[in-house]
């Protein structure tokens, strides 16, 4: 019998122990094949029938199909190690822990402890384990494998010289610890002062605060612009995205995919899964690239997942969709990776009921920050008369609906606004649809229409707070964390040094998850919509400061009581992507909304002067941290920030307070300039990996500063032709993504321009490839951009009718101002 170190599961119960069996014992014939050095392990002899050993271990190989448990529902997330030691919890991958007999791993995994059920602590000899293993999870002598990635952490010394001067603290501020200048203290040692960091490898920008005074770090010469008029240091960390590995899909023929690079820094050898089922390593066919021959599966949608890494690090990872034992991506098009989502904000998008119009009378809450009347039945007549199909849409994430107080209320912080409920944010009960939204049949009526023309209803939920007149806090106080801490201080708005306890403000009080009473009830909640409405998922609020154990109990409730229905969940974290990355994986979330590329773009897109590098290096980081094919929201603006256009037009300055410019003046479009960035903006999100996001008014323009300037009344009606232009602009690069397999499934490589202040780069999917350039210039450019080796003598097509060919190695485009142009290279 076949024995490793592992973690024993059985039932409900755990075991710990050095070794164990890899199945649970029973008294069936077992057979043991190994094959390319894997062991396989069949329960009984009935597997085997009349054939022989070596025919069987032939079978294996060739299809897979018989070592898969099949206990894992959908493509497993990898697991990320932290560093030494890392929590694993099984429920992330499997419904049932039951069903898990054991789980195994690389050698290195040193340790394996017990702690809560289905909770591992997974300790990993670090030098010794390759970039990527795998975990088997196993179920009755058959497994599911999941992809491992070894933590790529590294140490870096931070110093503060103090010279003759004394000074009480110093600390460093930053990307790494959500910009808290309490997390990391630097200890004086002589006039020096000092800490380590532990970091990803990635660019972080940071500050020092030296007697609560933020300043540049004097030692570091390195800089970049923070985005609001000045500067912040910047740490470098890992080896430059350039010089790793990289792997992109050329052709296929039959039942074998040719694999090469972009860069030509092929990996040592390829690990390739099908769905969830790891097929022995791949060496390379030639010096030039990979063959592999895929297994044959049962019909139906499977995914190929590839892969590789060397000694300078791991490669990007492809995604191949495999229908019916062919690569085939027209069957993944009703799925979530070729959604395009729109967020239209109920009360400020089209008012389709005036019976339900209704106002807060009350003359101290400004007009702005009222009810304006829009509504379930406005949103059903713009899906009805095509609007969303017309924009490609196919994803629709709509503001909470849910009942709200009946008056306003003045919000904590100075200078003590008056607001209204019309956002949706303010629950007074979890399961009301509020009157001034419409009613259980209207909304019915909105899932209904929806789901006709092939458009996803994504709700959004609020799980960190309710309104003071919500019946579950005038029944249960207890159930929230503390309005005052111990030292006397409002827990308001402390978003980052109370995270997980904060109010957001003095009538909206933080639910207490430490208490599974509150777990379950807010739970049952969320099962609740799905059930009543058959909506699609869910829009997460203010996910980083609802603790993980919700977001864990939440998605297993989902997915035992509908399981077999996919559903989404996207949420909202401001923060590093080391923290947002917290959320996304197996057992939490989906997706995140990728603000950090968003607030890099912006700042390209916008700045005149800003280079292309920074932008460049924001994709490859993303990449790095959620996956070359991740499920990210790109947005192109945000109800919680200043609209895009606002800053792109330059009627709004990154050095003014966000808040104030709305109550102060009217922000309109400055620059008819800032409608191209705009377009650029979009033409971005199209046009790279993840899911983009359109928020309503983004598709014309709509000015505004914060919120409530940034939720204006939508317009529909009388659009200027700029206005027109970026509409029909949109919804042509919306229905060009989702007809174009290498804009949802291609490789990303990134291309350099002969300009520093161009962004370029191409998504390739096997002989399609399609190149995006950008022209930051006010003025029209004909812009440079040097393309690989292989693509040299490839001829060059404009898909927007510009002017455009392939000379000396180079590709040169005539590219309008602040324009973009999308070309497609062939042989």
């Amino acid at each position: 019998m076949t024995k490793a170190k592992g973690y024993f599961f059985k039932g409900n119960r755990t075991r710990k122990g050095g070794s164990f069996p890899l199945f649970v014992a029973d008294n069936s014939t077992r057979i043991m094949l190994q094959v390319s050095g894997q062991i396989y392990i069949f329960a009984s002899m009935k597997n085997v029938g009349l054939l022989s050993l070596r025919a069987f271990a032939l079978l294996v190989f060739f299809t897979g199909s018989m070592l898969h448990a099949e206990i894992i529902k959908s493509l497993a997330y990898p697991l990320y190690l932290k560093g030494a030691k890392t929590d694993l919890h099984l429920s992330d991958y499997v419904t049932d822990c039951a069903l898990a007999d054991s789980v195994s791993f690389h050698p290195a995994i040193m340790k394996i402890e017990t702690g809560k059920p289905c909770q591992l602590f997974v300790v990993a000899n670090v030098a010794k384990l390759p970039p990527i293993t795998e975990m088997k999870i196993w179920s009755k002598g058959k497994y599911e494998s999941v992809p491992v990635i070894s933590s790529r952490k590294e140490s870096r010394q931070i110093f503060f010289d103090a010279g003759d001067k004394t000074y009480k603290s110093v600390s460093i501020a930053g990307d790494f610890n959500n910009w808290n200048p309490k997390a990391n203290m630097l200890n004086q040692a002589g006039k020096r002062w000092i800490t380590a960091l532990s970091l990803f490898p990635g660019t972080y920008s940071y500050q020092l605060v030296v007697d609560g005074k933020w300043m540049l770090d004097p030692t570091n010469r390195d800089s970049v612009s923070n985005g609001n008029g000045g500067y912040n240091s910047v740490l470098r960390i890992g080896r430059p995205p350039e010089i790793l590995p990289s792997i992109v899909a050329v052709s296929h023929n039959g039942r074998k995919i040719r694999i090469e690079s972009s860069n030509k820094r092929l990996p040592d050898s390829l690990l390739v899964w099908v769905d969830n089922q790891k097929l022995p390593a791949f060496t390379k066919s030639d010096s030039a690239g990979f063959d592999i021959s895929i297994p044959q599966q049962k019909d139906g949608l499977h995914w190929i997942r590839v892969m590789g890494y060397n000694k300078l690090g791991i490669s990007n990872d492809l995604l191949l969709p495999l229908n019916d034992n062919k690569i085939d991506v027209q069957s993944c098009l009703s799925s979530e990776r070729s959604m395009v989502m729109y967020f239209p904000m109920v009360d400020r998008f089209l008012d389709g009921n005036k019976a339900n119009t209704k106002k807060v009378e009350d003359k101290e809450i400004d007009p702005k920050a009222n009810y304006m009347g829009g509504d379930l039945a406005g949103i059903t007549q713009k899906i009805k008369d095509g609007y969303f199909t017309n924009l490609g849409i196919n994803a629709i994430w709509i503001s909470p609906i849910v009942q709200n107080p009946a008056k306003g209320y003045v919000e904590f912080p100075e200078p003590h606004r008056k607001y209204s409920g019309y956002h949706g944010y303010w629950p007074v009960s979890g399961t009301t649809i509020d009157a001034r939204f419409g009613t259980p049949e209207e909304f019915k009526a909105l899932v209904k229409e929806a789901h006709a023309k092939g458009i996803k209803i994504l709700l959004d939920f609020v799980s960190n707070h309710v309104h003071e007149e919500h019946p579950l806090y005038k029944k249960h106080k207890e159930w929230t964390t503390p309005l005052t801490l111990k030292d006397g201080t409002k827990n308001i708005r402390l978003w980052d040094e109370q995270r997980l306890t904060t109010w957001f403000d003095t009538f909206l009080p933080d639910l207490d998850y430490s208490k599974p009473e509150v777990v379950e009830a807010m739970t049952d909640t969320a099962c609740w919509w799905i059930k009543t409405y058959d909506i699609d998922g869910f829009r997460h609020d203010a996910t980083k400061h609802v603790p993980e154990e919700f977001w864990r109990a939440l998605t297993l409730k989902l997915r035992k009581n509908f399981p077999d229905k996919k559903l989404f969940q996207i949420g909202e974290t401001f923060g590093s992507r080391e923290l947002i990355a917290t959320y996304v994986n197996q057992g939490e979330q989906d997706s995140q909304f990728d603000f950090n590329t968003y607030f890099d773009a912006r700042s390209y897109f916008v700045n005149p002067t800003e280079s292309a590098d920074r932008l460049r290096r924001s994709l490859q980081e993303t990449f790095s941290w959620y996956g070359s094919h991740h499920l990210m929201g790109n947005i192109s603006g945000n109800h919680d920030l200043p609209r895009f256009i606002s800053y792109a037009s330059g009627a709004m300055s990154f050095s003014e307070d966000d808040k104030k410019p709305g109550w102060e003046r009217k922000i309109e479009v400055k620059d008819t300039l800032g409608y191209h960035r705009l377009l650029q903006l979009q033409a971005f999100n199209m046009t790279i990996p993840g899911i983009p996001v359109i928020y309503y008014g983004d598709e014309i323009g709509m000015p505004g500063a914060n919120d409530p300037d940034n939720r204006r009344m939508m317009r529909f009606a009388e659009l200027n032709p700029a206005e027109s232009k970026v509409l029909k602009t949109t919804a042509m690069l919306s229905n060009m993504r989702k007809n174009s397999p290498a804009l949802l499934f291609g490789e990303t490589i990134m291309l350099r321009a002969t300009d520093p202040q161009v962004l370029s780069y191409a998504r390739q999917y096997f002989d399609e490839i399609v190149l995006i350039v950008f022209n930051k210039k006010s003025s029209f450019d004909t812009v440079q951009v040097m393309l690989p080796e292989a693509w040299a003598s490839y001829k060059a097509e404009s898909l927007l009718g510009g002017r455009c060919a392939v000379e000396g190695g180079k590709l040169a485009a005539g590219v309008s101002a602040a324009g973009f142009d999308i070309i497609k290279l062939k042989p």
